[in-house]
């Protein structure tokens, strides 16, 4: 009997369906802010193995490799789904004049290391106290250093973020404030007059100035270079709050998280956020366990997000 071919079905499968993630922003590991010290490729190693999504990128490590290496390395991370946090600024801008005359001239050759590997972002902090300086002297002083600093980052695709550090304990600690605010980080960024400068926001600091989302609000997604994640302990008022003491993300409540975070998301903000709580007994803990708390609490973080 012969066999009679039949027309097969065709089915047409439903298109898949994925869901647009809920932010731009990345969890960064900065093993340093928390106490674990890790070369570049612990550091890749770990923030895989733990669950990071962003590294610190390490001028050092990316001077020395050469081409091969270097397309080797950023395999391995996009191979995990790693990308590129931030660079510390290694120009001393804070002392002498022949001390940032000698850093700077190193600084080229580490921006062209970190432009060759994709990297883009290097922050630093502002010390929010001098004891020789007024504010006005102090506010040119930093703008001409931070001006050549960011020419030279622009010149190499890379931005500059800075940070203000808001505790009353931390600007009253010497004879001249300085800046500790958004307000006079604005006026800071806006004397230096270049594009490539912008903030680096840590929910910590932003909680001890005393502001609130719509101070936020007055941002741009390209102002922010760079985003802390920290909380505070309880039983302190706000001028009371030390900066060397403050708590992993959500552990107390002290700090409107959410708002914070889902201000910035609205705001478009792509920042690598690490979280950067100079604890002491996240401090103690062996290396594996202090980074898994810490992403433990970024992540309950970002799950705040809407």
């Amino acid at each position: 009997m012969p066999i009679t071919c039949t027309r097969r079905a065709v089915f047409a499968l439903p298109a898949l369906a994925f869901a647009a993630p809920r932010t731009k922003m990345t969890i960064h590991l900065s093993a340093g802010s928390i106490g674990v010290k890790a070369d570049q490729h612990q550091a890749l190693d770990y923030a895989h193995r733990f669950g990071y999504e962003a590294i610190d990128a390490q001028t050092g490590f990316l001077s020395a490799l050469d081409d091969a290496k270097l397309r080797d390395f950023r395999a391995e991370m996009q191979a995990k789904n790693i990308v590129w946090g931030t660079s510390g600024l290694p120009v001393d801008f804070r002392t002498s004049e022949e001390n940032f005359a000698k850093t700077l001239g190193l600084f080229p050759a580490q921006c062209a290391a970190l432009q060759r590997a994709g990297a883009t972002r290097v922050c630093t902090w502002i010390s929010p106290t001098h004891n020789d300086l007024p504010y006005l002297a102090n506010l040119r002083l930093h703008a001409r250093r931070l001006r050549e600093c960011a020419r030279i980052a622009g010149d190499h695709g890379c931005r500059i973020g800075l940070e203000y550090v808001g505790p009353k304990t931390s600007w009253t600690a010497r004879r001249f404030p300085f800046v500790h605010s958004m307000k006079q980080m604005k006026e800071l960024i806006a004397e230096i007059g270049l594009g490539n400068v912008g903030f680096v926001l840590d929910s910590w600091h932003w909680y001890c100035a005393g502001e609130t989302v719509d101070d936020l609000k007055t941002l741009t997604s390209w102002d922010i270079v760079s985003a802390d994640l920290n909380d505070a302990p309880k039983g302190r008022t706000l001028e009371e709050q030390k900066d060397l003491e403050r708590e992993l993300p959500m552990a107390t409540g002290v700090i409107e998280v959410s708002g914070f975070l889902n201000t910035l998301n609205q705001l478009g903000c792509d920042a690598p956020v690490r979280c950067e709580p100079f604890n002491a007994e996240l401090r103690k803990m062996p290396p594996e366990q202090a980074l898994a708390a810490t992403v433990a609490a970024m992540k309950k973080a970002f799950d705040l997000i809407r």
